[in-house]
């Protein structure tokens, strides 16, 4: 077998000589003609902490497909700082910079037909993003994870992004000095990496080792640290022999994988938005898999890490703790992953994990063994009901009573709940109701960090329930429920809330309804009009107009 599909035919007439004139141009020589082109998709960029410590490990990938008997290709993918944009009008481009990496990934290793490509990235839509046009390329592939960041720290407590949005809601409660305030939001980001907690960029890629198309431990090495250099460098050498072994990503991304990966993200109390990517994922992967498959594992997954944003510790003590291979080999024990799933080294899941022990040590509290498991079922509960006929997400752990019925306090936008929870109008017992927030009405689905980390510093966390047609932040915690569907701008019933509505969130039923009759929910809708897109040119208008609903992934490719 050729390793390399483009060198063959580049050698196969004068035809080819313009093409292999390119390469000299680049200092290219006759023999690396038959050496396989590999593309290093390389996320580093200075917008966030994130992403800035991503260039070493580019350059490592590039020494280690040279050594490995390979020729690096280097392009570019963009991100968008969740963390900088979160609040503002810049949140309505984060999903939306899924789809560009996406396609940028498939679009230069089709383009270039690259043999391979190793994707490095960072920040949360980094990771769905690249694997999605890994699975469209189809070319052996790898995933390499920039790494977490570091805790902060001040007065001897671990401070991370979660901190700083928390704070506000403390300061503004007048729980906090404003010296308390100020310190903590210069050193809750202390370096690079991505950030530290169970949120989104660590969940996903603590799903991506889950799922083989990374490399073990990779997942929860801390950016600034050498050992993710090194294990980028390997993640290298891995992808080269998987090219002469031709194992692609869809090879690896199957349903049994897919399990395997919503395994751990339930195990580790990872972020709500994996739901969201997963089905993303899944389709470009073309498996069959449904919202509904989430509560299925859910139901027979327990919680065994103790993990912030609701638990205690970061991604790092999970990482000193044992990682995700312990967790996994824990699940494996009890029946609840396949070992038989194929990984990218060649491996199967069980071949991968056969050194890891079969319990969590005894000296640390991150990871828990099955018979003492934090929660004996999963966290991100799927509910329905008359408000979301196509199922919502719900974050459940932490909580000491996940039900809930209270008045509706009602915003068609973000900035406006914000201003309601700052100027101290929400009161225990209120249900808000954010919407015009989902993936064709924000447009781009933004996340709610900002005001569910205010109404968590303002002691409001599990007293006051929050439902959007929107996301939420890996970071968020509390009485709240997201990717309501269908959403109000597809005409969801969440547009026909009005103010003081009866509300119902009920994580024991898996139910989330308005308590309105029938009848008068037909008045409304007889009365409602679609909105006027709020934009009409640009990526975030074809967004708007593509997008398909949050429970089938808002993904742009969907067609009937």
């Amino acid at each position: 077998m050729s390793l390399n599909r483009r060198s063959k035919n580049i050698t196969e007439g004068v035809a080819r000589a313009p093409n292999r004139s390119m390469y000299y141009g680049m200092g290219y020589q006759s023999e690396d003609f038959v050496k396989p082109m590999i593309g290093v998709a390389n996320g580093h960029s200075t917008i966030t902490p994130c992403n800035s410590g991503l260039q070493k490990l580019a350059d490592a990938a590039i020494e280690g497909i040279k050594e490995a008997g390979g020729n690096a290709q280097v392009f570019g993918t963009p991100t968008i700082s969740d963390g900088m944009a979160m609040g503002t009008e810049g949140m309505k481009y984060s999903l939306v910079s899924r789809e560009v990496i996406s396609d940028c990934v498939e679009t230069c290793v089709g383009g270039q037909w690259m043999d391979g490509v190793i994707v490095i990235g960072g920040c949360d839509k980094n990771m769905p993003g690249g694997l999605m046009g890994m699975l469209r390329a189809n070319v052996p592939a790898i995933y390499v994870y920039g790494g977490t960041i570091l805790p902060g720290h001040y007065k001897g407590k671990d401070l991370n992004i979660v901190s700083v949005f928390e704070a506000v809601g403390q300061f503004t409660a007048g729980k906090m000095s404003e010296e308390d305030f100020c310190q903590i939001e210069k050193r809750a980001i202390p370096g690079t990496g991505s950030c530290g907690g169970m949120y989104t960029a660590n969940t996903m890629s603590s799903a991506f080792e889950a799922l083989g198309i990374s490399l073990p431990y990779s997942s929860t090495m801390a950016n600034v640290e050498d050992e993710k250099t090194a294990n980028t460098k390997e993640s290298a050498r891995v992808l080269v022999e998987a090219i002469r072994q031709d194992i692609k990503p869809r090879d690896i991304v199957t349903k049994k994988a897919i399990e395997n990966a919503v395994a751990v993200i339930m195990a580790t109390g990872g972020s709500t938005n994996a739901v969201l990517h997963f089905l993303a994922i899944a389709h470009a992967a073309e498996v069959d898999w449904s919202i509904d498959d989430f509560e299925r594992m859910r139901k027979k997954v327990p919680v065994l890490c103790d993990l912030k944003p609701s638990g205690e510790y970061l991604a790092i003590d999970l990482h000193r703790a044992g990682g995700i291979p312990q967790v996994m080999k824990i699940l494996l024990n009890a029946g609840l992953l396949h070992g038989d799933a194929l990984t990218i080294t060649g491996q199967t899941m069980a071949e991968v994990l056969a050194d890891v022990p079969d319990e969590p040590r005894a000296d640390q509290k991150v990871i828990r063994s099955i018979k003492d498991a934090i929660y004996a079922e999963g966290h991100l509960a799927i509910l329905k009901g008359n408000l979301a006929p196509e199922g919502c997400v719900a974050k459940i752990t932490g909580l000491k009573n996940p039900v809930m019925t209270g008045p509706a306090r009602v915003f068609d936008d973000e900035q406006s709940g914000l201003a309601a929870i700052m100027a101290k109008q929400i009161k225990a017992g209120d249900v808000m109701v954010l919407r015009y927030l989902g993936p064709k009405g924000g447009p781009g689905m933004p996340e709610m960090l900002a005001p569910t980390g205010a109404l968590i510093g303002q002691g409001l966390g599990e007293s006051v329930g929050l439902i959007t047609d929107g996301r939420f932040s890996g970071g968020t915690w509390g009485m709240v429920v997201g990717h309501v569907a269908p959403e109000a701008a597809a005409g969801g019933l969440i547009a026909l809330i009005q103010e003081g509505d009866s509300i119902t969130i009920d994580s024991h039923q898996l139910l989330l309804q308005l308590n309105v009759d029938d009848a008068e929910i037909a008045r409304r809708r007889a009365l409602w009009k679609a909105p006027a897109p709020r934009y009409t040119r640009g990526v975030l208008a074809k967004f708007a107009h593509n997008a398909s609903s949050a429970s089938t992934g808002a993904v742009l490719d969907k067609f009937e």
